[in-house]
């Protein structure tokens, strides 16, 4: 090939280089998701080979020199488009962190995570910690390596927040925390001095079939493009992307209560509506992705809970679900219903916990993520903590390790600083539905009336359509004029609960 001097030349050899590294890295997704859905149990060991073949061949071709100077020349250049100097940007820093970690590094996390992922399995089939520890212990110690390697300032823990949420530290989760415990425990109090809901009606037996049809039809009336995408099974729900034209979901069923697949749904199709709406044009380029974890989560929780547990979501879908299940719910009010599947209890599981309790599950994985880190706690002594944590934070006993420090996925996927990101998620979308609320008039009426797209198209033109363009603060700031913060939460579950409980309480925070 002869020198290449054209800017557009050189931007177009920039975004087919990042193509083609993004089509591995979807490749890499696409096994991932068929280990966790259908592939047959003797096949983990070469699936862990294919996955982290991949996963190093995409480091290499992201890390070669070539590439880098291929951005820094691109860097240098004031005549690109806002939208290419921003991908330039953001790929010079990408490529700053990436080059740090070396491909056998790469490698042998990629393999690590994927033989890991079926020790977990495992370990939860026979509800004991034991199989697990090892391929654990051996993660921590790769996630210290790897903080190393990345470097950071402080704590060695925000090497690895940073990974999920740019220019996130423990200082300033220490903070948003302490912030947010105080009028978060005085509204439990509150809550306990009153008369507990019966939630009893989600919890009748609902056949699976009819669950499973049920949750098509909230995906579809919610709006999930179908045409581009679907929902499987799964031990533990995820989403996951190959492109904004395909992207996956999964769900779990209990037939013993309706609640664990209803909104388990709902929180990922707020994954998937993200990733559709992501800008089609950008595949592969960082204006293309996400912008961060907390955003990510912002929308998912969002979707859930402002939405999937509100009155006009009641309204609107209490009505199918009579049609499915009319002799579970056929007689069941719209009020009763609302306080029923909005209940405050103090429970084991994060994924079914309500939104209140559910920072505490967050901040309980946190703090033991930090400590694992650190070093000053070692991961044999998990399960002891994990029950410490849960007497102190919850008020539980926790019975089994199934239901304890082995019902989540993620630290077997080697996501280290992934679960603060879930807090700070549902901080952010109270603010953003905040912001919806006064830029759309009617919006409680329209939801009722099942007119979800109004919301979606809000969220797609604030929030998807900027991709990575801003930082986490930096959307928040533009959206709703400040950075984050806890007041719009604590305003709206204040005012939601001081009618589920029927209580007399002012605003806990000003």
């Amino acid at each position: 090939m002869g020198q290449i001097s054209s800017t557009t030349t050189l931007y177009e050899q920039y975004v087919a280089e990042l193509q083609q590294i993004a089509d591995i890295r979807y490749a890499v997704a696409l096994l991932q998701w068929d280990q966790e859905t259908y592939m047959p149990p003797s096949g983990a060991d070469f699936r862990s080979r294919q996955i982290a073949t991949l996963s190093e061949l995409a480091h290499i071709r992201f890390t070669q020199d070539s590439f880098g100077k291929l951005i820094k020349t691109l860097g240098q250049r004031n005549d690109l488009s806002d939208d290419q100097a921003c991908n330039i940007a953001l790929s010079s820093y990408d490529f700053d962190q990436q080059v740090k970690l070396p491909p056998a590094f790469v490698r042998k996390s990629s393999e690590t995570t994927s033989r890991s992922f079926h020790a977990w399995m495992d370990a939860r089939k026979a509800n004991s910690f034991k199989p697990f520890s090892p391929m654990l212990e051996e993660l921590v110690g790769l996630k210290k390596q790897e903080a190393d390697l990345l470097g950071y300032s402080g704590n060695p823990y925000n090497a690895l927040l940073n990974q999920y949420e740019r220019g996130c530290t423990t200082d300033l989760l220490d903070t948003a925390f302490s912030q947010l415990l105080p009028p978060l425990q005085a509204l439990l109090q509150m809550i306990s001095t009153c008369d507990q809901v019966d939630d009893q009606l989600p919890r009748q037996y609902f056949p699976e079939v009819d669950q499973w049809q049920f949750g098509m039809d909230v995906l579809q009336k919610m709006g999930f493009d179908m045409k581009a995408g679907r929902q499987d099974r799964s031990e533990h729900p995820f989403t996951i992307n190959f492109n904004s034209r395909d992207v996956r979901i999964t769900t779990r069923i209990d037939e013993q209560d309706l609640g664990n697949m209803t909104w388990s749904t709902i929180h990922e199709l707020g994954h998937a509506l993200y990733e559709q709406g992501l800008p089609e044009s950008q595949y592969g380029l960082p204006l293309g992705e996400f912008a961060s974890l907390g955003i990510h989560e912002s929308q998912s929780r969002l979707w859930e809970n402002n939405v999937g547990r509100s009155m006009a979501w009641t309204h609107y879908f209490l009505p199918v679900l009579k049609q499915y299940f009319p002799g579970q719910l056929g007689n069941t009010s719209e009020e009763h219903f609302y306080r029923a599947i909005n209940r405050v209890k103090p429970s084991l599981i994060r994924t079914e916990a309500d939104e209140l309790t559910y920072h505490f599950h967050v901040i309980i994985r946190y703090e033991i993520e930090k400590s694992l880190i650190e070093g000053s706690l070692a991961v044999k002594e998990i399960p002891d903590c994990w029950r410490e944590k849960y007497r102190k934070y919850l008020g539980i006993e926790v019975p089994d390790e199934r239901s304890g420090c082995l019902q989540d996925i993620h630290w077997s996927h080697g996501s280290f600083g992934y679960f603060p990101t879930y807090s700070m998620g549902s901080l952010y979308a109270a603010q953003f539905y905040s912001a919806a609320e006064k830029d759309i008039p009617g919006l409680e009426d329209q939801l009722k009336s099942g007119n979800f797209n109004i919301l979606l198209n809000w969220l797609r033109k604030n929030i998807h359509i900027n991709g990575r363009r801003y930082t986490s603060e930096e959307l928040c700031q533009k959206i709703t004029g400040e950075g984050i913060n806890i007041r719009h939460f604590m305003q709206y579950v204040t005012n939601k609960y001081r009618f589920i409980y029927a209580f007399q309480m002012e605003e806990v925070a000003s």
